[in-house]
């Protein structure tokens, strides 16, 4: 299967679109974004992947304040591997209330459904030491 430009633009606006639903506390659209079984991997975090959407909205819900109050998504690569999956790699930045912020990767698994695009499966890492600890020779 070879994406089309409009599949590559739909499936880089469903991600843009995570930061804005989750921002303006859209969790119940949550479902325009993720498959109904979708994996959320928060391994990189110390915690257990989230397995559906119910799950997703409740552990947005509990983390409350921790939150970031601004999602932004940046460097969107969408491809096709050797096996046919579709996969996009993006960056993000979250904005904390105190102003602090963090950044992450999120690595997506896509499926196209018959509502549209649809991630079935986003791992999160984060990024914590510059160049992933690659460091200049002395």
């Amino acid at each position: 299967m070879t994406l089309t430009l409009e599949e590559r633009l739909a499936i880089g606006e469903l991600i843009a679109l995570h930061g804005h639903f989750v921002d303006d506390g859209e969790l119940d659209r949550m479902d325009e974004l993720f498959t109904p079984d979708v994996v959320y991997d928060l391994t990189d975090f110390g915690q257990d992947p989230l397995v559906g959407l119910t799950a997703f909205r409740e552990a947005s819900l509990a983390l409350g304040d921790g939150n970031p109050v601004a999602h932004h998504v940046t460097n969107v690569v969408v491809h096709e591997t050797a096996d046919g999956q579709v996969r996009a790699r993006s960056k993000g930045l979250g904005i904390r209330a105190d102003g602090t912020c963090g950044s992450v990767t999120y690595d997506d698994t896509l499926v196209r459904t018959p509502d549209g695009w649809r991630i079935s499966h986003r791992t999160l890492t984060a990024r914590r030491v510059p160049l992933n600890g690659v460091h200049r020779p002395e």
